[in-house]
C-alpha cells in the first residue's frame, strides 16, 4: 500500500459485510483503521479484527449527522496525527418482500433517507477529511457506488440508484477539485455482492443472476476489499474520477 508510511483510514459502514471486509485488508497491507457504523456490533468487530494482530478501532457514529463527520475526521487527526484514507461505504437499499419498491411507492421520507446515509453521508466526510489530505500533500478518497448506477437496477430502488449515481458526480466533481494537492477520489460500482443486502433478494433471484455473468459467479467482499486496497495505494496516484466496475462482466461500461 505505502512505502515506508504507515497510512490511517476510515471505512464507514463497517460493523460486517463489504465495510468489514475492506476495513480487514487495509489493515492487513499495514493500515491503522478506524471502522463506523450504527450497528450494535461495531465494537465486536473492531475487537475481532484486534484479535488478529490489526489496528482497528471503532467509533460509533451516523454519517448523516454534519457534526459528527467533523468530529470522527479531528479525531483520526488527534489521535494519530493524519486521516489519509476514506472509504464511503456506509449504504441503505430498502426492499419490500425482497424485492425494489417502484417510483410511485417510494414516499418522501424513505427517498429522504436513503439520499441522506448514502449520498450526503459521503459528502460531508469527503467536506470534512480532504482539506487535511491537501495539505499534507497525499490522499485517497474512494467512494463505493454500485451497478445500479451504471445499468438497469434490478433489485435496486430509485432512491438507493439515485443516490449512487450522486456518489459518482461528486467524485468526479471533487477529483477535479483536489487532484494538484496529491488527492485522489474514485469510485467502485460491485456488482451482486455476497452480503446481507444481496440475501434479501433471495437465493432463487441469485441463481438466475449468477447464469448472467460471464465468470460465472457473485462477487465476494474480498473483490471489493482488492480494488479498494489498490486504488488506496500510492501506485494508484494516477487514477483519479474514474469508476471500476466489478461486477464480473455483468455490465462493461
Amino acid at each position: 500500500m505505502t512505502r515506508g508510511t504507515q497510512r490511517v483510514a476510515l471505512v464507514t459502514g463497517a460493523a460486517g459485510g463489504i465495510g468489514l471486509g475492506i476495513a480487514e485488508r487495509l489493515a492487513m497491507q499495514g493500515a491503522i483503521v478506524l471502522i463506523t457504523d450504527v450497528a450494535a456490533h461495531l465494537a465486536d468487530s473492531a475487537a475481532a479484527l484486534r484479535e488478529k494482530g490489526h489496528r482497528v478501532n471503532a467509533v460509533p457514529g451516523d454519517v448523516t449527522d454534519e457534526a459528527w463527520c467533523g468530529e470522527v475526521v479531528a479525531r483520526a487527526r488527534r489521535d494519530h496525527g493524519s486521516l489519509d484514507i476514506l472509504v464511503n461505504n456506509a449504504g441503505i437499499s430498502p426492499k419490500r418482500d425482497g424485492r425494489k419498491i417502484p417510483v410511485r411507492d417510494t414516499d418522501l421520507a424513505e427517498w429522504n433517507r436513503v439520499l441522506a446515509v448514502n449520498l450526503t453521508g459521503a459528502f460531508l466526510l469527503c467536506r470534512a477529511a480532504t482539506p487535511a489530505m491537501q495539505e499534507r500533500g497525499f490522499g485517497r478518497v474512494v467512494n463505493i457506488a454500485s451497478q445500479a448506477a451504471r445499468t438497469r437496477a434490478d433489485i435496486a430502488g430509485a432512491a438507493y440508484a439515485a443516490s449512487k449515481s450522486g456518489m459518482i458526480g461528486l467524485s468526479r466533481v471533487l477529483a477535479s477539485e483536489v487532484g494538484r494537492d496529491g488527492v485522489t477520489v474514485n469510485c467502485i460500482a460491485p456488482g451482486r455482492i455476497e452480503s446481507p443486502m444481496a440475501a434479501v433478494a433471495g437465493a432463487d433471484a441469485n441463481r438466475e443472476y449468477v447464469q448472467r455473468i460471464p465468470v460465472g459467479r457473485i462477487g465476494t467482499a474480498d473483490d471489493i476489499a482488492a480494488t479498494v486496497a489498490f486504488l488506496a495505494s500510492e501506485e494508484a496516484g494516477f487514477i483519479t474520477g474514474a469508476t471500476l466496475d466489478v461486477n464480473g462482466g455483468f455490465f462493461m461500461g
